[in-house]
């Protein structure tokens, strides 16, 4: 199970709106068959593995990473595939939380006599297929909040100038979380101040992440790298209903995607924001600031996971802060979150929190 969970793992960021499941076929001591979900969510894992291990799979074991689906999509269901290749026993962590799966994966196989042994390696499950869960329970994608900051907590010197306050390892470690989700999310004042790319590189051939600027008024500049490259790298745009009807022309000309949100405070609805996002299929958001953006999100408890790069320098009280405004008056009131790892990228340290 274990090696199924990592080969899963690759297809993280690449087959939304799919989990991105994995599957080992074991005969006797032989892994004779393995897959994972591939780019655009078929095929699936276990069509993969009963693809490598042919006739080797009759009485084999199927370790998969998640409950087989049992319902006629854009595909087959994988019970059928894996009843029909003889698999003698299914191991699964936990069951899928779709509704047009949930339980009956498992009952299919049973009934055609395939013993199903479920709870194995459930937590780690649990933490991969996060974001699908999510989108399955809620409508809403997984949002991880990346920030590099400095030792006191700003990401800019007063004059705006933050290239680069981590170092070059700490950069790499981004572009690798960047591969692992669905998309990358920018408000519309990173987007004018660092003219971003937001693009994986240095990986190889890749399946982009879908690039979001949130901006309620579409005020980003049309000649930005986002904007030129908007029909080689898919463009999202969340914006209000108050943006200029020629802007919206123009982006959409650009072979951009607008998205109309609700507007609360003066600001992009956080909790709407989402919902549109999981409409589109997104299961893992890669937020990467800026700070009013990152302050929107944590107050409306909407933040699953915080991924904070810190470097060794100081910029003072007058560097631009890493959060916006939270109107934190009590410490009760403050978003809190559980250390779950600490690594070393070069220079600078990398804190993993998740929500409490």
């Amino acid at each position: 199970m274990a090696h199924a969970l990592r080969l899963g793992r690759r297809g993280m960021g690449q087959c939304w709106p799919n989990p991105a499941v994995g599957c080992v076929i074991v005969q006797g001591d032989h892994v004779v068959g393995r897959g994972w979900t591939q780019p655009g969510g078929r095929p699936h894992a276990e069509t993969e593995a009963l693809a490598m291990a042919g006739s080797a799979a009759r009485g084999a074991t199927a370790y998969v990473t998640l409950e087989p689906c049992s319902h006629h999509g854009q595909t087959p269901p994988c019970t059928d595939a894996l009843i029909a290749a003889g698999i003698a026993r299914v191991v699964a962590p936990i069951p899928d939380n779709d509704p047009r799966v949930s339980g009956q994966g498992f009952e299919t196989l049973r009934k055609h006599g395939v013993q199903v042994t479920t709870g194995v390696g459930a937590e780690e499950a649990l933490a991969d297929h996060a974001g699908f869960f999510l989108r399955m329970s809620q409508g809403r994608p997984w949002v991880t909040l990346k920030l590099a900051l400095s030792l006191d907590g700003r990401i800019a010197t007063a004059t705006g100038e933050s290239r680069w306050i981590t170092g070059p390892e700490a950069r790499r470690a981004v572009h690798a979380l960047r591969a692992r989700h669905d998309a990358v999310m920018v408000g519309a004042g990173t987007a004018r101040s660092d003219d971003p790319e937001l693009t994986v590189r240095g990986f190889g051939p890749h399946r982009q992440p879908v690039r979001i600027v949130v901006s309620r008024l579409l005020d980003v500049p049309l000649m930005s790298k986002l904007a030129r490259s908007a029909q080689e790298v898919p463009v999202w745009l969340c914006h209000g209903a108050e943006a200029r009807a020629e802007l919206k022309s123009a982006w959409d000309g650009l072979g951009a995607r607008l998205l109309a949100c609700p507007i609360t405070a003066g600001r992009v609805d956080p909790h709407a924001l989402l919902q549109a996002l999981g409409a589109q299929g997104l299961t893992r958001v890669f937020c990467e600031g800026g700070g009013q953006l990152a302050a929107s999100l944590l107050a409306a408890d909407l933040v699953d996971e915080l991924v904070v790069f810190s470097a060794g320098m100081m910029l003072g009280a007058e560097g631009h802060p890493g959060i916006g405004a939270l109107g934190v008056e009590t410490l009760a009131e403050a978003p809190c979150f559980a250390l779950v790892d600490v690594k070393v990228a070069g220079g600078d340290t990398c804190h993993v929190w998740r929500r409490s």
